[in-house]
């Protein structure tokens, strides 16, 4: 039988932990969130014929601290969930700032091997790492690696595989953190030796943390935080709190480790990396940069991907009418034929012919991703940020919004301060995410021929200006406070590898098919019902519920220059799913009777003619895109921010502010573009 085996990863972020991570599991992983937390959580199965690895992502943090839900989480799954092997991800071109983190590890007592990574770009910088020496210092196995490149991956399983079966006799080695503070560990030690919660196994780990007055361990234990003041320290013959105490020696053992075990060059060099951030962080060209870089992704997205909308088309006009004959031949009920052929193809296949464009667009923003870029970004626009009261680091989980909302909403909680977070939950959904791309291609098609890039661009534009201008407005009223300071580590430009790039894209990809194939089929089933049926039965469309739905709240949009009772109800749906937009018109309008005319030059599925017969013009079709931009982006962004914010009040002021800016942003672009146009 094999021996199995659960090894935790642990790092900084940026130090190539997930890239390792995906170079070990590949495409055998799943993904979760932690158990009451809404942090990610990675498992997969690490390839080897000596044992069965589970590998656990934790996630990326700076120190074990018990400040941030990172911390927490990766800190009580190393200490409670007792992995067999912990493995240290350590960036070698940054291993002074990294090897914090480690010194902390090293204190919880368990298994380890730290996985050197980045050795090729270390050694670029002139720097050499004797990796025997910095085992020795440290009482570790050290590994060097290149995640990118698959190089020491080998190595790095084997050494699993010994630390797991004790054959290194690894002895991590003890920061002395000096007589003082020894003293009153080592009585803090004896105290808690018959302490029934205590874990005996590391009791001078949770000595230590009982000093440094960490609530999670106190409240393990039992204990109340100790209120010091500078006379408690005077009589605990100390000069400072322990904690600073703690924090000084562990800097200065890791400076006496990296100044054994590593030589750097006398004379710092100017990397790739610092030589192209002269340009791209430049106060006055970041922003025209990142916006020529937008424009191109734009460009590219619908440049190739409308070669392949076609041919999806074509493939579900092909299946619509192979599904029809065989329903007819076998004599299945015409409620079950147009069930089937004009609700669940004509739905979902609506939503997934726009999947080249996503998956175009998906490949652009990894690749930006992992190359480093929308760090940079990040950074580029902490000037603009800070003007409206926020930090650069708020407009990290806003770049998450582009791929999708509620990831952006969760990635708030690494904001500090809590009224920078509220604001940014609340401006989140302005960013456009993938879902609402298909609504931009259909329209932007059909009454923007030629132009679908430019129209694209300017609403990933405006959705960055509104969500800008809304925080502005929040931090000047109900969420006044400073801008916190912000400090963020720039990783090295990267090389995205074709591995790193395909599994990240896949895992979006996925969640927009499996949405597909879950939310959208069951829409489009409840969509068919709603069109097709009232009281007395199966009807025509214009007697149906969904149109009887459609008239009521169509006044409303008759401003915004779509107030017909197909389009109000596409909006309606779309709480749902951004993509039921597009899955309730192409039921409402037939697309398995007029995809077959998609061949019109500027039509799209077969839509042209439609929705030009129900009144949309040029100023209507770019309000009804700018409306579907702002509006609540769907029910499971609706869920997460209740779960981010824990109150209701601001659930529902989120919905009611952004339909509000929706109809407002919606209303005066229609009645302008009315004079333009």
């Amino acid at each position: 039988m094999e021996e199995k085996i659960i090894v935790a990863f642990a790092g900084n972020p940026n130090s190539g932990k997930t890239t390792l991570f995906n170079s070990l599991t590949g495409s055998r992983h799943s993904v979760g969130n932690w158990p009451g937390v809404t942090v990610e959580r990675k498992e997969g199965k690490i390839k080897s014929t000596e044992a069965e690895i589970l590998a656990v992502d934790l996630p990326g943090t700076y120190s074990l601290s018990p400040y941030s839900i990172e911390e927490i989480v990766a800190r009580n799954y190393i200490v409670e969930g007792n992995p067999d092997v912990v493995i240290n991800i350590v960036d070698a071109s940054n291993i002074e700032r990294n090897l914090y983190l480690t010194t902390q590890l090293i204190e919880l007592g368990k298994p380890m091997i730290i996985a050197l990574n980045m050795m090729d770009v270390a050694e670029r910088r002139g720097m050499k790492v004797d990796i025997a020496k910095l085992s020795s210092e440290l009482g570790v196995p050290v590994v060097p690696i290149v995640a990118t490149k698959n190089e020491g991956l080998k190595e790095l399983i084997s050494k699993i595989i010994e630390v797991k079966l004790d054959k290194t006799k690894a002895l991590p080695k003890q920061i002395d953190y000096g007589t003082k503070a020894e003293k009153k560990i080592a009585d803090t030690m004896t105290e808690l030796q018959n302490h029934p919660a205590a874990d005996k196994k590391n009791l001078r780990w949770v000595a230590i943390k009982v000093l440094e007055e960490d609530e999670a361990v106190l409240k393990s234990l039992g204990m109340e935080v100790p209120d010091y003041d500078e006379d408690d320290y005077d009589l605990m013959d100390l000069d400072d709190d322990l904690e600073s105490v703690i924090a000084d020696k562990k800097y200065g053992y890791i400076s006496q480790v990296v100044g054994k075990s590593v030589k750097k060059p006398k004379e710092r060099m100017l990397t790739t990396s610092d030589k192209v951030d002269k340009i791209i962080t430049n106060k006055w060209l970041g922003l025209p940069i990142f916006a020529a870089l937008m424009y191109l992704m734009f460009s590219l997205t619908f440049g190739i991907g409308d070669i392949f909308i076609g041919m999806i088309e074509k493939g579900f006009e092909s299946l619509a009418g192979s599904v029809a004959s065989f329903l007819e031949n076998v004599g299945a009920a015409g409620w079950l034929q147009s069930l089937i052929s004009d609700g669940i193809i004509a739905g979902v296949g609506a939503v997934l012919s726009f999947l080249p464009v996503i998956i175009i667009l998906f490949i652009a923003i990894s690749i930006l991703e992992d190359s480093g870029y929308m760090a940079r970004v990040a950074f580029i626009m902490d000037r603009a940020m800070r003007k409206v009261g926020l930090s650069g680091k708020a407009f990290v989980p806003l770049i998450m919004g582009f791929g999708c909302t509620v990831p952006a909403v969760m990635g708030t909680r690494t904001l500090e301060d809590q009224n920078d977070r509220l604001a940014t939950i609340l401006v989140a959904p302005f960013m456009s995410c993938g879902a609402k791309l298909p609504i931009y291609i259909l329209f932007a098609g059909i009454f923007f021929p030629g132009r679908e890039a430019n129209v694209v661009f300017s609403l990933y534009v405006l959705g960055i200006i509104i969500a800008i201008l809304s925080a502005l407005l929040f931090k000047k009223t109900i969420f006044k406070s400073k801008a916190m300071p912000f400090v963020m580590e720039l990783p090295p430009y990267r090389l995205p590898t074709f591995k790193t790039t395909g599994l990240s894209v896949w895992e979006r990809i996925k969640s927009y098919i499996v949405r597909a194939g879950t939310i959208i089929f069951a829409a489009s089933i409840l969509i068919w019902f709603i069109t097709g049926f009232n009281l007395s039965g199966q009807v025509e469309l214009n007697d149906s519920f969904g149109a009887g739905i459609g008239r009521i709240i169509a006044p409303i949009f008759k401003p915004l220059g779509f107030g017909n009772w197909q389009s109000s109800l596409s909006l309606l749906t779309g709480i749902l799913a951004k993509e039921a937009v597009i899955s309730t018109m192409a039921i409402i309008y037939g697309l398995g009777e007029t995809i077959g005319n998609a061949a019109i030059e500027g039509d799209v599925l077969g839509f042209s003619a439609t929705l030009k017969e129900v009144g949309f013009t040029m100023a209507s079709a770019y309000a009804f895109m700018v409306f579907s931009l702002l509006y609540t982006p769907c029910i499971a962004v609706i869920g997460v921010v209740k779960r981010e914010t824990n109150s209701w009040k601001w659930t529902l002021f989120s919905l009611a502010y952004q339909t509000g800016v929706a109809w407002g942003f919606a209303f005066v672009v229609y009645q302008i573009g009315k004079l333009l146009i």
